[in-house]
């Protein structure tokens, strides 16, 4: 046998539902930190450490994005 339920509810109430935290203000406090960092300007090492913390690449792939970011800022690492 098979059943079906079907909930027709928003992501903030089924978020409810389950229990699980509100994190919007943790979201809020990274996009103003994103968003003041892009203002400010990136330096090499922040975005080094940041791609790297990103996944498991290879240096071909670091490399790769080394390059969008200095063809994007202008700056050599």
């Amino acid at each position: 046998m098979k059943i079906n339920v079907e909930v027709d509810c928003t992501p903030e109430e089924a978020r409810r539902f389950m229990g699980l935290p509100d994190l919007s203000p943790v979201h809020e406090a990274y996009v103003a930190q994103l968003v003041d960092t892009v203002k400010n300007g990136v330096s090499s090492d922040a975005m080094e450490s940041m791609m790297k913390s990103w996944g498991p690449m290879s240096d071909a792939g670091f490399k790769m994005w080394q390059q969008v970011i200095e063809g994007m800022t202008g700056r050599k690492s």
